[in-house]
């Protein structure tokens, strides 16, 4: 068995964020589905459509949920879900956190969580534009 990973966030992120994580990793090794919410939608068919996903990439090891913004709409489905079933809520969605998850298939939920918000953290850098060429010189 494995966790599932479910994306909730506006459109075009979590589907874009799968879909660069897959092509920089060559697969997508954990169950993933992506549940995209428009602005003005409706939220209570998105968070039935959400416990379904939820339902679907649970194997019994749970699922992690990744959002976007925490406190927007996407967010406030992903913590309605941890309510209905095992799952672990992780904010801040971002390229570096999903292909950190990714890089360990093999871990339980709530290490897998953590791994998400580490890797998140871990790839946020602020540079000027002089250390971003200095270092393509060196090659670092």
């Amino acid at each position: 068995m494995s966790i599932g990973i479910l994306l909730v966030t506006h459109p075009g992120i979590g589907s874009g964020l799968l879909h660069t994580a897959t092509r920089i990793l060559g697969a997508c090794p954990l169950r993933t589905k992506c549940l995209e919410v428009p602005a003005d939608a409706d939220t209570e068919p998105l968070l039935a459509q959400a416990a379904e996903h939820l339902a679907a990439l649970d194997s019994g090891d749970g699922v992690l949920v990744i959002t976007d913004i925490f406190g927007a709409t996407p967010s406030n489905i992903a913590c309605a879900l941890a309510e209905i079933g095992r799952a672990a809520v992780v904010s801040g969605a971002n390229l570096p956190m999903l292909v950190r998850v990714y890089n360990y298939p093999g871990d339980d939920l709530d290490t897998l969580s953590e791994k998400a918000a580490e890797g998140g953290l871990r790839g946020i850098h602020r540079y000027t534009c002089r250390e971003a060429m200095h270092h393509r010189e060196i090659g670092s």
